[in-house]
């Protein structure tokens, strides 16, 4: 009678302590599913970023050509090279994803109006360097505009995901908090015509 007694205290612990196992092995695979999620959406976004990254630097390389082109041309112009050549000391100085953003906006800015200079000079429309380099300049911002596109998308899935329950409590132990998009500014948002008025 008193063995029974100790084996089935004995089988109720084996029992529980099964059942403990089971649920913490669970939880732990939960958790670790979690994170791993989150880590792998913050990297998406660095990704996404890394490849924004790579246009905005292959456009601020184009500006000292596009500057040495306009002083050949432009003598009554310079407000408008010093602010590009500003929006590049900007974006060159820019530390982390939103300095880099608004310093590419000033960027995009100051390329538009150095390009509408274009149209008041007829010797610079005629230039085949700086014709080139503003095709150049426009390929360059059509792949800024569809990798910002994606850049967005992972941003919003990252922060969509962290304000979530109960990922918000991974998100909190990991220091992640939401992330800014980029956004068109108001000045983009007007679409100016790149192409030249070459004469016929």
């Amino acid at each position: 009678m008193r063995f029974n007694l100790i084996y089935e205290v004995s089988s109720r612990m084996d029992v529980i302590l099964i059942a403990v196992l089971v649920f913490g092995g669970v939880l732990v695979f939960w958790s670790v599913s979690v994170y791993n999620a989150l880590v792998g959406l913050k990297n998406q976004v660095s990704r996404s970023w890394a490849n924004i990254d790579v246009i905005l630097k292959q456009r601020f390389d184009e500006i000292p050509q596009i500057v040495q082109v306009l002083e050949q041309y432009v003598q009554y112009e310079r407000g408008t090279i010093d602010r590009l050549v500003e929006a590049r000391k900007h974006y060159a100085t820019a530390q982390g994803v939103d300095q880099k953003i608004h310093a590419s906006q000033e960027m995009s800015q100051a390329l538009r109006g150095v390009f509408a200079i274009g149209e008041a000079y007829p010797e610079l429309r005629s230039d085949q360097n700086f014709v080139q380099l503003q095709t150049r300049i426009s390929e360059l911002e059509n792949s800024l505009a569809d990798r910002r596109e994606h850049f967005n998308e992972s941003v919003t899935n990252f922060n969509t995901r962290i304000a979530m329950i109960p990922d918000v409590f991974f998100a909190g132990i990991l220091g992640y908090s939401a992330l800014s998009l980029f956004q068109v500014s108001a000045a983009e948002k007007v679409t100016p015509s790149l192409k030249l008025n070459l004469p016929k």
